[in-house]
């Protein structure tokens, strides 16, 4: 354990500090790292990290140490035009450089019940990826063998019609069978990953803000879940637009002088809530109206948050038919939707404090 150790030496006076480190070990290295002042503010140690696969442990580590620790966005790091080596020594240095100057941006990070629900939800992601693909997989051989079922697929009589399928080849059943097995064991992990999500939910600190999303069309409790727990505490966005821009859903620009010139959506931040947000958007194509199941997840929120969720439908489904008879593509329509739902969600997440952890 003592060779992981880094070791100090501070030759304290009243002017100054000289600093040596020392590496773990009888052997390591040891240098002179200079002379510092003698104050409070030279002895503090600030730290700083990109995100990456390793997660948050360093920053929490370092964090219950006393220092400070920033984990920061990678996509977001300045970069010198024409700077063509790269090593893990120079991004160390550049990393230092950078944080010294006040030129990188922190990501929000999470505790660990937060993460827990995260890592949690994009599980049950995968999930519904692997079950879309063992599905496609299963429709390929099926068009492969000439097989052509008209009506919408894995009802009932679709599966009945997939038991009663006859092939020339005696294999060619075995092959249907391998293939409806991993679609039934790609269905069973993700209501299993369901349940999950839904008992874990009581005790996590952001319940009450999916509950009160709820409210609005096109977010059922997986969705609405899914959504808070890449997002997290909305609190920290001061105004909507910043979210909007957070999750890439304003359009790019490059202005010079008077010409001023918008292209396609940024695409910046959290893919996975950029994309729910699109999909929830589709169900704003469809007449302003409180379904049952709607009017079952409001009853136990305020009516603040209601008249919010219904404002939403007015206005995004009368936008939704507005654009569309304008002409514009589906997907530019579906885009608009989801940026101003990214509105109406931070302004419900605003008016419902987290639970007590």
């Amino acid at each position: 354990m003592r060779d992981r150790i880094t070791y100090v030496g501070l030759d304290v006076h009243k002017d100054g500090i000289v600093v040596a480190i020392a590496e773990g070990g009888r052997r390591g290295e040891v240098r002179e790292y200079g002379r510092i002042a003698n104050t409070p503010a030279a002895l503090e140690l600030r730290f700083c990290y990109e995100a990456g696969p390793c997660g948050y442990g360093i920053q929490r580590q370092l964090s219950a140490l006393g220092h400070e620790c920033t984990v920061v966005a990678p996509s977001l790091i300045p970069k010198r035009a024409g700077d063509r080596v790269k090593t893990d020594r120079r991004d160390a240095a550049s990393l230092a450089k950078l944080h010294r100057a006040g030129e990188l941006t922190a990501v929000w990070v999470p505790d660990p019940g937060h993460e827990a629900m995260r890592d949690l939800v994009r599980t049950r992601l995968d999930a519904v990826r692997a079950l879309r693909r063992a599905r496609q997989q299963l429709s390929g051989f099926l068009l492969r063998q000439g097989c052509h079922y008209g009506r919408p697929a894995w009802t009932k009589l679709h599966r009945r019609w997939l038991a009663g399928l006859k092939f020339e080849q005696a294999v060619h059943h075995i092959v249907l069978e391998d293939y409806i097995a991993a679609v039934e064991a790609a269905e069973a992990r993700r209501d299993r990953l369901t349940a999950q999500i839904e008992a874990m939910l009581p005790d996590w600190t952001l319940a009450p803000v999916v509950a009160a999303l709820q409210t609005m069309r096109g977010m059922a409790l997986v969705n609405a879940a899914t959504l808070i727990a890449e997002l997290g505490d909305l609190s920290r966005f001061g105004n909507p637009r910043q979210l909007m821009a957070y999750l890439g859903l304003v359009p790019s620009e490059h202005s010079s002088g008077a010409s001023i010139k918008r292209g396609g959506l940024t695409k910046a931040g959290n893919s996975a809530a950029r994309r729910l947000l699109i999909e929830a958007a589709w169900t704003y194509r469809f007449p302003a109206r409180v379904s049952r199941e709607l009017r079952l997840r409001q009853e136990e929120q305020p009516r603040v948050i209601r008249e919010i969720a219904w404002k939403a439908q007015l206005r995004l489904c009368a936008r939704y038919r507005k654009l569309a008879r304008s002409g514009k593509p589906p997907n530019v329509v579906t885009a608009a939707i989801a940026r101003e739902l990214a509105g109406f969600i931070w302004a419900i997440a605003r008016r419902v404090p987290p639970a007590a952890g």
